[in-house]
């Protein structure tokens, strides 16, 4: 999964067995034909070669994952629960809670559409809902209204407190210059957060689009399980 995302997992899977069956012929004997040969695919697969059902398991793991990735999203939209699985968070389960957004919160984000069809046509982020047919993103929110934002070449402070130690990048990781918000100091106006990424690691965040309508926080989240 790719580091430059920031959201929700959509696995996708798709079985054709629906086109076999449709094409048997109404005999009895094309039908007897088709049990004899599960008879003796499942005794050689239960007597003959032991190594079968382990490379069927490994062929359909993507398939069970997919299948579970999908009933998870559907409970998640009833539950307020979403997956994420981007490099620049913790991988893992969130719940949606009723805290306001506020500094330090963790926040999923519908980001500008401008911001979005580049993350789009970059492959930062996958299709989604939002504005510019983006997903939306998880971070946490650096600086609100009022705020002190210094952003450097080093790293990033906020109201003289250093936040991101981690230099800005020049290149994304296709090797392709990666445009970044103006270096200096300002003051956060009203209406407008930062977001940063929750974790150290590479994250396409305010450093590089700049902040971001306070009204495009969708909420806020708290994790369940994370495996980072």
């Amino acid at each position: 999964m790719r580091a430059s995302t920031d959201g929700y997992a959509r696995l996708d899977a798709s079985g054709g067995a629906g086109s076999e069956r449709g094409a048997l012929p109404r005999g009895h004997g094309a039908m007897i034909e088709v049990r004899l040969l599960m008879a003796r695919n499942l005794g050689t697969a239960l007597g003959g070669d032991r190594a079968v059902p382990r490379r069927v398991a490994r062929q359909c793991w993507p398939l069970v994952v997919g299948l579970m990735g999908i009933a998870c999203a559907a409970a998640g939209l009833r539950l307020g629960v979403g997956l994420n699985v981007s490099r620049s968070a913790p991988r893992g389960i969130y719940r949606t809670v009723a805290d306001a957004p506020a500094r330090g919160a963790l926040v999923v984000v519908c980001l500008p559409a401008a911001v979005g069809a580049f993350g789009r046509a970059r492959g930062y982020l996958r299709p989604g809902g939002c504005p510019g047919g983006a997903q939306p993103v998880l971070k946490r929110i650096g600086a609100v209204a009022g705020d002190r934002v210094e952003l450097g070449g080093d790293g990033v402070r906020v109201s003289g407190v250093r936040l991101l130690a981690r230099p800005i990048e020049v290149l994304d990781s296709a090797g392709r210059p990666l445009p970044h918000a103006a270096f200096g100091s300002r003051v956060a106006a009203p209406g407008e957060v930062w977001l940063f990424g929750p974790s150290p690691g590479r994250s396409w965040d305010s450093r590089y689009f700049g902040p971001v309508p306070a009204t495009s926080v969708r909420g806020v989240v708290r994790p369940v399980l994370t495996v980072d």
